[in-house]
């Protein structure tokens, strides 16, 4: 078991939760659709599972195969406060609207630089390995922070079925689009549909995964159904949503927000308390229901374990 150490808040800076979070109200507002991916060994579905939060049980999940012994963040916070801009621009708003999300039968594209490029069922492409809890601190860029127990597999070992090409250098993400289902899409908030990317050595680090699962069940819609990348050392945004695409270059992908906003969101994205945002300050960051602020951690605590992949990169240059 990796356990990842940090801190434990003192509960008297805690909001009553009671207040802070509506759980039932907030799910009869979005009308959340119970999610409908195919059974099998990996994903299966029993009559007992939670309906009304739209989840299904995982089964054979290893747990706590990295942790931390920091408190959970609560499913309610997880599900109710979120970033995801296909389905508007507000912390409620994928809550409230992303029900309309149909995510099965579900097919991710993997191309470009490989020598087996495919398209896959998502049952099918997931179904030769084993789930793992994670639970890992997610840090958004604006200022805010939670940890997370993602259920997911390594990314490289989905990454290996393809077999990239010595010219691959980067690995790009593409989610959904499809406006009729994702209101979001319908505005300009961003360039549709969102694109990420990492270096392909990143992609393939032990700590990166696609989750598949949150609290040892299937992804809520407004958490990324059915399949979404975490890169628990970088900010929340570089970690894209329902993905359809994955694809193998040799260029380095032009991302979403950095078409956006260049200036502001760096290909990188590394989580440094060392690197404002040209608005805001990121030396120090609010742990979601927390009302105080806490030191932003170098690469979110995980410096241990990935600094050496930017040996010698000016990480101001390079944000």
């Amino acid at each position: 078991m990796w356990i990842n150490r940090h801190p434990r808040t003192p509960s008297s800076e805690i909001t009553d939760e009671r207040i802070y979070l509506r759980r039932r109200e907030w799910l009869r507002m979005a009308g959340v659709a119970a999610l409908s991916i195919a059974t099998g060994p990996v994903l299966s579905a029993c009559e007992s599972s939670s309906a009304d939060d739209g989840q299904m049980p995982l089964s054979g999940v290893k747990p706590n195969v990295v942790t931390t012994d920091e408190p959970r963040n609560t499913f309610e916070q997880i599900t109710t406060y979120n970033n995801f801009y296909e389905f508007g621009t507000g912390k409620g708003d994928p809550a409230r609207y992303a029900g309309s999300l149909k995510t099965s039968p579900w097919k991710v594209k993997m191309d470009g630089l490989c020598g087996k490029p495919a398209d896959y069922q998502l049952e099918d492409l997931i179904k030769p390995f084993a789930l793992e809890e994670r639970v890992y601190r997610l840090r958004c860029v604006e200022g805010w922070s939670m940890v997370i127990p993602w259920v997911g597999l390594p990314l490289s070992e989905v990454l290996k079925r393809a077999e990239p090409t010595a010219k691959a250098s980067f690995v790009e993400f593409t989610t959904l689009f499809r406006p009729s289902e994702m209101p979001g899409q319908a505005e300009s908030s961003l360039a549709w549909p969102y694109v990420e990317g990492l270096r392909l050595d990143e992609a393939m680090h032990p700590l990166t995964i696609l989750a598949v699962g949150l609290y040892g069940n299937t992804l809520m819609n407004q958490n990324g159904a059915p399949l979404r990348l975490v890169v628990p050392w970088k900010y929340g945004f570089k970690s894209i949503k329902s993905i359809v695409r994955i694809r193998f270059t040799d260029k380095q992908p032009r991302t979403a927000w950095q078409t956006a906003n260049p200036g502001e969101y760096g290909f990188y994205s590394n989580v440094n308390p060392e690197v404002d945002h040209p608005r805001w300050s990121q030396a120090r960051e609010r742990r979601l229901p927390d009302l105080g602020r806490r030191p932003t951690l170098m690469f979110n605590g995980y410096g241990d374990q990935v600094a050496s992949l930017y040996a010698g990169m000016d990480l101001r240059k390079n944000f």
